[in-house]
């Protein structure tokens, strides 16, 4: 079946759930809107959609799913606004800026039999899919503990505004943590304790390019954040734990993306922002690296692959599994985590989740001329 979608918001990753709107051919994009008329009716003319206000959009009775990609601080009130309007929202990243407004968005879902999803749905892509395959067929053993980098020197050397990534609900945790923690719940599952250490580097950042070079911007959020994860281990032996620094203060670095340490070897994977490889695995003995052929669709930029899944899932009732609740558990970590560094002191979790099912090799939304 072929849902009708709209599109709330016109920056560059709009293009991506046009471009997978077109090639999987599961849902059409009916309308788009933006806070300015000329972007979205260039993207709407671009992609044979439609311009249309906000509220057009809303009350359109054809779209039954909504994409909300607005900026994170305005996340929460859109994602309110299509779920009042009757439709299911799909949310890029976070969800929400703060607990409260999570909360409130699961709530009115579930008080209206609607669905929230959530990106990022780079845990669906060929890699990490790949690599839960390889996790759960016990390559490297028990999973012992993990470690994650996402380490950068910030975003205001090619960003021209890059104002929003300095304010609370933002930084490097907020702004790129959901990929790495989305993919280690995805792998070890949801997250019990967390111990968090916080700086902020720098007062002011300055601008590099664009016509605001050399203008200062304040930042009023931590830019380099420590995470020491405990994880609950239901579907494992013991609980594993992970170490996690996302960080806009590294100039440079050698470090892993992600790696996963078992019992019987090492998984080494692919940048959680991505959708491919590489993968590798190295056994207990070993005195080399083998490189594992990718056995999951989507190696290719697919974002929106997560709104497939869970229009699928409105259909036949099954859970979705870039889920709001999923989503939430993440918040609940990335604000934990800033809560433990400003107590100075370990905290628990207060939300759960388990880890989503693995996507098989060909879902049964994939077109056969995709596989």
């Amino acid at each position: 079946m072929t849902h009708s979608i709209g599109i709330i918001g016109t920056g560059n990753i709009s293009s991506a759930y046009l471009k997978i709107a077109r090639e999987l051919g599961l849902f059409r994009v009916a309308a788009i809107t933006d806070l300015d008329p000329a972007r979205a009716q260039a993207q709407a003319s671009a992609h044979g959609s439609r311009a249309a206000t906000l509220d057009e959009l809303l009350a359109d009775p054809e779209i039954v799913a909504v994409v909300n990609l607005t900026p994170p601080a305005a996340h929460a009130a859109m994602s309110l606004a299509v779920l009042n309007a009757g439709k299911h929202v799909y949310s890029e990243k976070p969800l929400a800026i703060t607990r409260e407004d999570g909360q409130a968005i699961l709530a009115a879902a579930q008080a209206r039999g609607l669905r929230v999803g959530c990106a990022p749905d780079t845990f669906l892509g060929a890699g990490l899919q790949t690599a839960r395959e390889v996790l759960d067929a016990g390559r490297i053993g028990r999973p012992v503990a993990a470690t994650a980098f996402m380490l950068g020197g910030g975003p205001e050397g090619w960003h021209p505004d890059p104002d929003f990534f300095y304010q609370p609900g933002a930084g490097p945790l907020f702004d790129m943590g959901p990929y790495y923690l989305t993919a280690l719940v995805n792998l070890l599952g949801g997250v019990t304790r967390v111990g968090g250490s916080a700086v902020r580097a720098h007062a002011e950042r300055v601008i590099g390019s664009g016509a605001r070079q050399g203008q200062k911007v304040p930042v009023q959020t931590p830019t380099h954040v420590t995470a020491q994860l405990t994880f609950d281990g239901k579907e494992m032996e013991s609980g594993p734990v992970a170490t996690f620094i996302a960080s806009f203060d590294v100039q440079a670095s050698e470090v892993p993306r992600i790696e996963i340490y078992g019992t019987a070897g090492t998984l080494s994977l692919p940048d959680p922002n991505t959708f491919g490889g590489p993968l590798r695995v190295r056994a207990a003995g070993s005195d080399a690296w083998e490189t594992i052929e990718l056995t999951r669709p989507f190696q290719d930029n697919a974002r929106g692959i997560g709104l497939a899944d869970m229009l699928e899932a409105i259909d036949s009732g099954a859970p979705h599994r870039a889920s709001g609740e999923l989503a939430y558990h993440v918040l609940d970590v990335m604000q934990t985590t800033l809560d433990s560094a400003e107590a100075g002191r370990t905290l628990d979790v207060q939300s759960r989740t388990t880890r989503p099912a693995a996507l098989s090799a060909r879902p049964a939304w994939l077109p056969a001329r995709m596989v």
